[in-house]
């Protein structure tokens, strides 16, 4: 991953190595790099807007995955009534 410093401190508003980056920041949200990978990303992030965007977008699905598909226990007596349908029906 080719890391351009800009001089003048504004974000590329294109990346140079799209795929490299993508497959950074998923191993970064999936949690298999360790810190250095993590400094990397830190600095991508801060010079590489479609990045950063990625980045937040990614993190943001991630998040309401997490809080939208949580386990919910299912009332017994709603699965007793499904177990005896499924009974009638055979």
């Amino acid at each position: 991953m080719e890391m351009n410093d800009n001089p003048s401190g504004e974000k590329k508003v294109q990346c140079s190595d799209e795929s490299k980056c993508l497959e950074l920041l998923e191993s970064i949200l999936d949690g298999e790099l360790q810190d250095s990978g993590k400094e990397i990303l830190k600095e991508k992030l801060a010079k590489c807007q479609p990045c950063f965007e990625h980045y937040h977008l990614e993190q943001a699905i991630r998040d309401v995955l997490k809080t939208k598909c949580t386990k919910h226990a299912v009332p017994t007596e709603l699965a007793d009534c499904i177990r005896q349908k499924i009974q009638d029906i055979k």
